[in-house]
């Protein structure tokens, strides 16, 4: 699997570097906009790891022009955390965001889960925090010593969005976004959404150990649970 990644901060490109070859991917690096487009042209990559801010031409521009010919999955870095921000990354074909600074636990499972959607990696992949296994290409979960449950395409989208932002609040403006993409929803049927969730993942989903509500925000995935 290749990756290239773009950011012409060499020290956190490096450190992305590291991390990305320590789970197997063969890395090519570009600091700047121009170099990336050429070094994608010649290399034709799995997938990018795309800075926003960069030289010459920007993160927005350079997946704009891939995008145009091309499904390259494109992963967005970005200080910039502002809604618009986010939405204008997702409307011209980016496949995720992620804002600095970032964990490398975080990056690998945000990856994975683009190259999940892309069928680029196999369906053995599993999350796991605490009693909880959610085997995201087989839209299923298992719950301690529980049978597996099935979950909707819809709730399989949630799930994986919570899990691989564990310890993370995320508003319900960009959950929204990453579930339902161009066709929307409102936070009403997220509402709904999170509640269908808790009651096939929680044992009691009335007292949630998982998905939190934050309240004014959004929604949060507990990074770490006591044993049920």
């Amino acid at each position: 699997m290749k990756a290239l990644i773009v950011d012409d901060d060499r020290v956190l490109a490096d450190v992305v570097a590291f991390t990305l070859r320590r789970e197997g991917f063969e890395v090519i690096q570009s600091f700047n906009g121009t170099e990336a487009l050429r070094r994608w042209t010649q290399e034709q990559p799995d997938i990018i790891i795309l800075d926003v801010n960069l030289p010459e031409i920007s993160g927005f521009e350079v997946c704009r022009q891939i995008r145009e010919l091309a499904n390259t999955p494109i992963v967005l870095l970005t200080v910039r955390g502002e809604e618009e921000d986010i939405v204008q990354g997702l409307n011209i074909g980016a496949d995720d965001y992620i804002v600095k600074p970032f964990s490398p636990r975080q990056l690998v499972a945000r990856i994975s889960a683009v190259l999940r959607r892309a069928g680029q990696i196999s369906t053995s992949d599993v999350l796991e925090i605490g009693n909880l296994k959610f085997f995201p290409n087989q839209r299923k979960v298992v719950r301690a010593e529980s049978e597996p449950v099935l979950l909707t395409s819809l709730e399989n989208r949630l799930l994986d969005y919570l899990m691989m932002n564990s310890g993370r609040v995320l508003k319900s403006e960009s959950i929204i976004d990453y579930v339902w993409g161009p066709s929307g929803a409102d936070k009403d049927m997220l509402r709904q959404l999170v509640r269908r969730l808790r009651s096939k993942i929680e044992t009691d989903p009335s007292n949630p150990i998982y998905i939190r509500t934050v309240p004014g925000l959004g929604y949060g995935f507990v990074e770490e649970t006591e044993g049920e």
